[in-house]
């Protein structure tokens, strides 16, 4: 039987062996159920608040009767952390699950909130797409969509710079589950409406500040594929480049040594050889770099629109990065990962579009622009079969 994998938990499944969660409304024959904390959960997902309990049933059912309350339910959850799985689940094996990681201060959280943003606008316009977020918890916040309209408000109504993510506890933080829906044709077929899970992992830059942290960040092992975040900023000669304000700067640990530790832990995953783990390497807070680098400069034009990803221009980014990583005396970022990952890809990125007033923390005056933040998600999509690419 086919396995997929727990966007929520990242433990592997099968859909003959889920499990039900009781809706709570009881049946004919007495009271319903009462909500609690499951301690599967909260150990696997950090969710912790009460849920209703779940229970598994015999055979390959599309529905299950609750043994406490005696309820039919057809509502599915994870046989191992006990989370609810999205009705479309399962439709599309290939849904990738996208760990984002990243060093302290690398602009991470804000490249993820925009990110989301253009998931939901620009993005799913392109594709034609049906996206929603999916989901009970993430980062200590009461739902997923409270998480990303906390962020959201603060980047793109009030203007500010979000907080930095908070370090996760035990190694574990309920992720964001998204759908993406669209029309597609599966081998002679016609097309019809599939959906993916789109699950990503969002690391504080705190846990990837020891080998220890990095560790215990379980997703590691389950991920299939990653984007890092790393600073330009930290690049050994890009003060000789650009001018970045000292109220700025929050940590000034060099990208590699963050690279260093994230490939010691998947090697956990990899006896020898090159890990299989696709990664998508972003420097982010590009447009400190726009005056240096020119109107002109290829990093500064956008990939041809249209519903595919371009390998064209995708390539030509990464090229246009390594010369850049070499000017600046970062070629070793290359060699680390030439000879550890068996498929890696550059992207320069900038998610706010123009640098912005560190001393009040606030975005530029001019808004959000983004700049080519969607290119290393759709890349890994492309590897995955989700959405198309174009080498024209």
């Amino acid at each position: 039987m086919r396995k997929l994998v727990c966007p929520y938990c990242y433990h592997e499944v099968s859909l003959s062996a889920l499990h039900f969660q009781c809706h709570g409304r009881g049946s004919a024959a007495g009271n319903g159920c009462r909500k609690r904390v499951d301690e599967n959960r909260r150990q696997l997902t950090g969710y912790a608040l009460e849920s209703w309990p779940t229970f598994p049933a015999p055979g390959r059912g599309k529905a299950g009767t609750c043994p406490e309350c005696g309820a039919v339910s057809r509502i599915r959850a994870c046989p191992t952390c006990h989370t609810t799985l999205p009705t479309t689940f399962g439709e599309d094996p290939r849904s990738p699950l996208v760990g984002l990681i990243g060093g302290k201060g690398a602009g991470k959280t804000v490249f993820l909130t925009v990110l989301m943003h253009e998931l939901q606008h620009a993005i799913r316009r392109r594709f034609g797409a049906d996206t929603r977020l999916i989901g009970d918890q993430h980062a200590g916040e009461a739902s997923t969509k409270r998480w990303f309209e906390t962020y959201e408000r603060a980047l793109f109504v009030d203007k500010v710079l979000p907080e930095t993510t908070r370090s996760a506890i035990d190694g574990v933080r309920a992720p964001i589950v998204f759908e993406w829906r669209t029309s597609r044709r599966r081998f002679a077929r016609r097309p019809r409406p599939l959906s993916s899970t789109l699950s990503f992992y969002d690391a504080a830059g705190e846990d990837m500040t020891t080998q220890d942290s990095v560790y215990t960040q379980h997703y590691l092992r389950w991920t299939s594929a990653l984007i890092v975040v790393l600073d330009p900023w930290q690049l050994p000669g890009a003060r000789g480049r650009i001018t970045v304000p000292d109220n700025a700067i929050r940590e000034n640990e060099p990208p590699q040594e963050v690279l260093n530790r994230v490939t010691e832990a998947l090697r956990q995953r990899t006896n020898s050889g090159l890990i299989p783990v696709p990664m998508a390497v972003v420097f982010a807070k590009m447009d400190s770099f726009f005056d240096s680098l020119g109107p002109a400069h290829p990093l500064m034009r956008p990939p041809a629109a249209g519903p595919a990803y371009d390998e064209r221009a995708g390539a030509a980014t990464h090229d246009h990065v390594l010369d850049l990583l070499g000017e600046l005396g970062a070629d070793a970022i290359d060699s680390h990962l030439r000879l550890n990952y068996r498929k890696y890809r550059y992207f320069a990125v900038s998610a706010l579009g123009a640098t912005p007033d560190y001393a009040s923390n606030s975005v530029n005056a001019r808004g959000i622009q983004p700049h080519r933040v969607d290119e290393p998600l759709l890349w890994l999509l492309s590897l995955s079969g989700i959405v198309g690419r174009t080498r024209k």
